[in-house]
């Protein structure tokens, strides 16, 4: 039997076959795990005909973008911006099918900068790992055939990490992070007033030494959702205080802390499983 390590391996192994297949490519990059890995892996497997492309929208935060620039400087791959100043109307409405036409836009825009480069493959990051919750944006990915060859290959989402960590890659423990837009409850409407304070106060909670963690917005109301461990943080009556004060400085009314801590989907709980959407 092989061991763990020998399974790790040939899964990338497979991995680079697969993306070396296809002679060019673009990997949609956010910064995050998993698309940082993917242009690692691009990189690797094509040289300069793999390319990285990141749409900057109302929905990522600059820090986001920062870190996508430093990982393809390391990775040594070309890194292409597209701007997105405006909020689509579909995904503004933010019904329960936000991320799937979110995507489509997004992708569809990819497909198109990569066309113009002569690149017909597309590259997504998701993972094996993404199968298990709810993501209408799967759908987007499969309608505009866009690879996923992290999940073709068989990778969770602890076996990118631990690749990421052995090609010494500076995200290979960052925490999850999701597009802004899921900071907001399905049925509220998404604005760039919304999304800019939810911004704000993930990078003052950032900064005050928090790792994971999500402010979730409720109209006027912040919920702060943090790891479990890190909740006694909250016992500091000082670190309250400047919390609150901070938060309704951006537009909050109401400062909220969510008891049980922060929980991976949370927003997704009353929503079916990835499958059952029509």
């Amino acid at each position: 039997m092989p061991t763990p390590e020998q399974t790790l391996d040939k899964k990338y192994r497979d991995l680079l076959a697969m993306i070396a297949e296809k002679a060019s490519v673009a990997v949609a990059f956010s910064g995050g795990v998993d698309s940082s890995f993917l242009c690692h892996a691009a990189a690797a497997a094509l040289g300069s005909k793999a390319i990285a492309i990141t749409v900057v929208s109302p929905m990522l935060p600059k820090s986001e973008i920062d870190c996508a620039a430093m990982v393809a400087r390391k990775v040594e791959i070309e890194h292409i911006l597209i701007e997105e100043s405006e909020i689509d109307a579909e995904v503004a409405e933010n019904s329960k099918e936000r991320c799937y036409f979110c995507k489509k836009i997004e992708f569809s825009n990819i497909l198109d900068e990569a066309k113009k480069r002569g690149i017909n493959t597309v590259l997504d990051g998701s993972n094996m790992d993404d199968l298990g919750d709810y993501r209408p944006g799967l759908k987007a990915l499969e309608e505009l055939q866009i690879f996923s060859p992290l999940r073709a290959a068989g990778l969770t989402k602890q076996d990118i990490r631990d690749l990421s960590k052995r090609f010494d890659l500076p995200t290979w423990d960052k925490p999850a992070f999701a597009c802004l837009a899921s900071r907001i409850p399905y049925g509220e409407r998404i604005d760039r007033e919304k999304l800019s304070r939810v911004e704000k106060a993930e990078d003052y909670l950032r900064e005050a030494g928090f790792r994971q963690f999500r402010v979730r917005s409720h109209g006027d109301i912040a919920r702060i959702e943090v790891s479990p461990e890190e909740r006694r943080r909250f016992f500091d009556e000082n670190l309250l205080d400047s919390i609150s004060k901070s938060l309704k400085s951006y537009g909050f009314l109401y400062v909220s802390l969510e008891l049980e801590g922060y929980v991976m989907g949370n927003l997704n709980r009353a929503i079916p499983k990835a499958g059952a959407l029509a």
